[in-house]
């Protein structure tokens, strides 16, 4: 039987002597990785096609296909309870809708951790509401994002009330009046922020009457 003493170097030999030309290399180094935006049109043909799973965590933020944080139980029990606070601060005549789609524009349909629309379910049976008296995200991992990519959609898309839940530095921020920012991702950004403490209390803008404790949010 041949030793594999002999079979090794002459193996190992070609392997690493089969450089690629430094042409080549300079070709590939110069390649950049091409994207393919969508349309919500076009996501939500995909979705129809079942394309995506129902479940499936996916939302379109400016064209692109992004993957929704994984609810960890501070995530989901957050969600739950800013759902039951705005319920009762907004009361009738509305309709507190958790995670389902938003119609923001041609580009954009998020699924925001909550949104408060005026109306009532049947409202929306034919189609995603599109503007939001108050979009709220619940963010741990997503921080970034919820500040960044999705406050520059919200921006864009004109709604004049988004709080991200910050669970990181447990507070919470409000982000208001919307201005155009060349610098900023979509081209939009929030003029105004403000970081409230468990203890200090938020009004929502489309319930003037109403003052909520950000502790009743907190998990």
């Amino acid at each position: 039987m041949r030793s594999s003493r002999h079979a090794i170097p002459c193996i190992a030999l070609v392997t690493l002597t089969r450089a690629a030309p430094v042409d080549s290399i300079r070709v590939m180094a110069s390649d950049e990785v091409k994207t393919r935006r969508f349309s919500r049109a076009e996501y939500d043909r995909l979705i129809e096609l079942g394309v995506f799973q129902p479940g499936e965590p996916i939302e379109l933020i400016g064209g692109e296909l992004m993957v929704a944080e994984p609810q960890g139980a501070p995530h989901y029990t957050a969600t739950q309870k800013t759902a039951k606070v705005l319920e009762r601060a907004f009361g009738p005549g509305w309709t507190v809708r958790a995670q389902g789609p938003i119609g923001l524009d041609d580009d954009s349909e998020p699924e925001p951790d909550i949104a408060v629309v005026p109306g009532g379910p049947d409202d929306y049976g034919r189609a995603h509401p599109s503007r939001p008296a108050l979009t709220v995200e619940v963010a741990e991992s997503s921080l970034a994002i919820d500040r960044h990519h999705k406050g520059s959609v919200y921006a864009r898309a004109g709604l004049a009330d988004y709080w991200v839940l910050n669970l990181v530095d447990r507070v919470l921020e409000v982000y208001r009046e919307p201005v155009p920012d060349r610098a900023a991702r979509f081209g939009w950004r929030y003029a105004r922020r403000e970081v409230l403490d468990a203890s200090a209390r938020a009004t929502p803008l489309a319930a003037p009457g109403s003052s909520i404790t950000v502790s009743q949010l907190l998990p």
